[in-house]
């Protein structure tokens, strides 16, 4: 497991947060047209890269909304997050370590069922999320309708229909990641039920985890990683390296409430 800023771990990111409002991941399988979706939302600013240690290309670009401009990230098509590819690793390591303040992912309306796999995964890591349903105009060719408010229901965050290679629902799916990345929409992820059995190892790990690591967002999914044997979770875990990310992850809030305060003690 690589982290966002740690050499030993890996490889940085590289990419550049200074000048921009937000980092805006882009996950999905692949044919789901999510280059589709990053041409269309990034124009001519975008350009190509790989990522650093890796031959595994990267799409970097931006888009503005509401005064605001926002990096897109465009992670490697996966169909999992679970490392068995260098994609795939990639893919989970940025959403995880790379902390972008919300994550695209991108499903294919007519095979949604199968693309839900990998939307699961990612609200396991991330309660950022906003999932685009993406090809709706084959969707309906094929008598295929998606009702987007149940699925937003059944999900616990946002979800917007597109047909990308025509721009029809992207100003809507804009909104909603800005919506997210400024705190206008509060996510409630419904994760997935394990059962009593891992449901109760899970359960015990998490405070385990939770003393290593302190605020730690994503206790739940790092104590499943870790019965299913990962061992670079494992790693990040003991070496410290979870516990860095999160003090990072803090430490604007952190400033910020000291700075509100000193403007109130004025």
């Amino acid at each position: 497991m690589s982290c966002a800023t740690c050499d030993t771990c890996g490889v940085t990111d590289g990419i550049d947060r200074e000048h921009f409002d937000g980092v805006v991941a882009l996950a999905g399988n692949p044919n789901t047209g999510k280059s589709t979706v990053f041409n269309a939302l990034t124009g001519l600013r975008q350009h190509t890269g790989n990522w650093p240690g890796k031959t595994v290309a990267r799409a970097e670009g931006r888009f503005t909304h509401e005064n605001k401009t926002y990096k897109l990230v465009d992670l490697p098509g996966t169909y999992s997050l679970l490392s068995g590819s260098e994609d795939e690793q990639i893919a989970r390591d940025f959403i995880l370590f790379g902390q972008p303040d919300c994550t695209i992912v991108v499903a294919d309306a007519t095979c949604l069922e199968r693309n839900l796999n990998l939307v699961l995964q990612v609200l396991e890591i991330s309660d950022r999320v906003v999932v685009c349903v993406n090809l709706m105009d084959e969707a309906k060719r094929k008598g295929i309708t998606i009702d987007a408010q149940r699925l937003e229901n059944d999900l616990g965050v946002p979800v917007v229909k597109t047909t990308a290679r025509s721009g029809r629902g992207l100003s809507q799916l804009v909104s909603k990641v800005t919506d997210v990345v400024e705190g206008r929409c509060q996510t409630r992820p419904h994760l997935v039920d394990l059962g009593d059995g891992v449901g109760d190892a899970v359960s015990r790990l998490v405070p385990m985890i939770q003393e290593v690591a302190p605020g730690l967002p994503n206790a739940r999914w790092v104590a499943m990683r870790l019965l299913d044997g990962d061992w670079r979770v494992r790693e990040a875990l003991m070496n410290g390296e979870l516990s860095e990310i999160t003090q990072r992850q803090q430490a604007p809030t952190e400033s910020f409430s000291k700075k509100m305060a000193m403007e109130g003690s004025q």
